[in-house]
């Protein structure tokens, strides 16, 4: 019985998610209605609660899968609850991709959840956990453009639309970035197990400094722009215009004041 107890609970979904997720949806009703005073602000919190939202269903997919693979130390680290407190890091799961998001407005990717990999038999399962994170990131940016490949955006306010547009930027640049094949992100470990031990063990060492050598990459000027090229070729093709995100952008760094420009719809 005590087993049995233990293991609901450690599945239970956390107050402090069940938090971000109310956040989310009375902010994006103020977006929605425009209840609120100030539209940035509601936009800021509404894209800002949601994006935190996607970043712990990305950590909970990874933990998941490990747990239907094998991996069954998952639940009594409290990674199946989605508390973004609960992961091993917390500042790269949480903080820094909000700072990103504030700062840039690029979808940083997160800290992983650890796996204890032993557990896990077969190279199929041991690549479908790196996959399960960024595909999380796929699905949300799916969910965020439906509005507009499926041309329903009849009576969809626009500063509602700017957001979703804004949020779909966020989700596309994550899922991007943490399928690169880099160690140190979910595109390396999706492909690492079908890696040679030698090359494994020769690639290792620069794994804590992937991120940081894709970013560093992304400050020159040619790579940055071959980068959001792609982003943009995936938004359009989900029916996303450069000013949907671009306004979102605007209305979501309301510090920086009003953009009359996007106040005239397209």
């Amino acid at each position: 019985m005590t087993t049995a107890t233990s293991r609901r609970s450690e599945r239970r979904v956390s107050p402090v998610f069940l938090g971000i997720l109310a956040v989310t949806a009375v902010t994006g009703w103020a977006t929605w209605s425009g209840f609120a005073e100030r539209p940035g602000v509601a936009v800021f919190l509404f894209v800002t609660a949601a994006w935190i939202v996607s970043l712990c269903l990305h950590e909970y997919a990874h933990a998941r899968t490990a747990l239907h693979s094998g991996d069954i130390s998952v639940g009594a680290k409290g990674y199946l609850t989605l508390n973004p407190l609960k992961y091993t890091h917390a500042l790269l799961s949480i903080v820094l991709p909000v700072i990103f998001v504030i700062m840039g407005g690029i979808g940083l990717p997160g800290g992983a959840v650890f796996i204890e990999r032993g557990r896990i038999r077969g190279r199929w399962r041991h690549s479908l956990i790196s996959a399960a994170g960024p595909l999380t990131n796929v699905l949300f940016a799916v969910v965020c453009t439906a509005p507009f490949w499926l041309d329903a955006l009849d009576g969809v306010p626009a500063d509602f639309r700017y957001a979703l547009g804004f949020l779909a930027l966020l989700q596309v640049t994550a899922a991007i970035l943490n399928f690169l094949p880099v160690p140190g992100l979910d595109g390396y470990g999706v492909i690492e197990p079908w890696l040679s031990y030698n090359v494994k063990r020769q690639v290792e060492p620069f794994a804590p400094f992937g991120l940081l050598f894709v970013f560093a990459l992304l400050w020159v000027p040619a790579v940055n722009g071959v980068f959001f090229d792609m982003v943009d070729a995936v938004l359009r093709a989900l029916g996303i215009s450069d000013f949907d995100t671009y306004c979102g952008q605007s209305l979501y760094r309301f510090w920086e004041g009003t953009n009359e420009y996007c106040a005239v719809s397209p």
